[in-house]
């Protein structure tokens, strides 16, 4: 059996969006922006092995954010090797890659503890404090087009339609948002959290999917609008203490808990946190379901979303177009999903009963 242990006692998260204390973000009685602690376990076992099985899982953020710090990512790979692998710091991504040789049963073990507490920002318009800065070549990296977000053709000119008129960075960005809110929708025949592939969405005019697409969608626009945007794969790990049943973990078996978020950098704040792909989730799932864009919890959800999260989640990384690290297939868009391939070739990720995974989480934090 090995072990390894990374990434201990990680940096404190940047105080510069550090959570107001304002009624404008989180309703009355929500949780103070304190620090949670969660325990989050990826257990893979591949069922029907063929030749060299190789396994990857994405680890929590591999560098400390306002929202997440991560104190660990644990691996166990018993009878096969396995390492951390990072790619492109800016990405903060972390891969767990195992490989098993023929014969040695493929059973890989990921657990991360995490830290997380609530971000938001008050766009009610105040004089915001100065952001964090970030280096020009890092911002020019999130207004890049990528395989599933070009930001030519058809999303520039949509991104033109929606943002006229507009001349500051946040008239487009909201723009950008409240036009998302109004014409998508969440598809529940989605499989997963979807493909992310706008492109396709906005020529056949097909709006509907889920996080990846919706959210992809809202990142694609801006920057192809000049604004830089990245999405933010991770998973809930808990309930909603804001109200809404349908924006969090149903119970500590998070298997299919995946979440992407989104955020939009705005000169005047920094990185900024949004979520119309969850505005559209309270429109259809938050009971009784199919709930009115002028219901009051719905126009509740997409007033906060646009500004703030809540940190009932966790994120993996920042990255596209992803380099499994010594596999034989293709990139896969985004990680947010365990992998695994053997010499019949890549295992469905949206399977994980036959693959077989199942990921847990457990809050641990001091006194909570």
């Amino acid at each position: 059996m090995k072990r390894r242990e990374f990434l201990k006692a990680a940096g404190l998260a940047s105080a510069t969006m550090a959570i107001p204390n304002s009624k404008f973000l989180f309703a009355a009685g929500a949780p103070s922006p304190a620090w949670r602690t969660f325990e989050v376990t990826t257990h893979v076992e591949v069922l029907k092995p063929s030749g060299t099985t190789r396994v990857w899982v994405p680890t929590a953020l591999i560098n400390p954010s306002a929202f997440q710090r991560t104190i660990s990512n644990k691996f166990e790979a018993p009878g096969g090797s396995g390492k951390l692998v990072k790619d492109d710091k800016t990405d903060s991504l972390g891969i767990i890659s195992a490989e098993f040789a023929p014969g040695v049963k493929p059973v890989l073990t990921v657990t991360s503890i995490v830290e997380t507490r609530n971000i938001g920002f008050d766009m009610s318009g105040a004089s915001p404090k100065k952001p964090e800065k970030v280096s020009a070549a890092d911002l020019q990296r999130f207004t890049r087009a990528t395989g599933l977000l070009p930001t030519d053709g058809i999303v520039k000119d949509t991104a033109n339609q929606i943002t006229a008129g507009k001349t500051t960075d946040v008239e487009k960005a909201r723009a950008i948002y409240e036009w998302i809110c109004d014409n998508t929708f969440r598809n529940p025949k989605t499989r997963g959290c979807g493909t992310g592939d706008i492109r396709f969405m906005l020529e056949t005019k097909d709006l509907g999917g889920k996080c990846a697409d919706i959210n992809s969608l809202f990142v694609g626009l801006a920057r192809a609008s000049g604004l830089p945007a990245r999405d933010v794969y991770g998973i809930r790990v808990a309930k909603s203490e804001l109200g809404y049943k349908s924006l969090g973990a149903s119970s500590d078996k998070i298997t299919k808990a995946q979440h992407c978020r989104a955020e939009v950098y705005l000169h005047q704040y920094g990185w900024v946190p949004v979520d119309p792909a969850d505005v559209r989730k309270v429109v259809l799932e938050e009971p009784p379901g199919n709930r009115p864009l002028t219901d009051e919890m719905v126009t509740k959800a997409r007033a906060r979303l646009f500004g703030s999260w809540e940190m009932n989640w966790m994120a993996y990384n920042f990255a596209n177009d992803v380099n499994l690290p010594g596999s034989t297939g293709k990139p896969v868009g985004f990680l947010m999903y365990p992998q695994a391939e053997t010499a019949d070739g890549r295992l469905d990720s949206l399977a994980p009963d036959t693959f077989e995974y199942e990921i847990t989480s457990k809050e641990i934090t001091p006194n909570g």
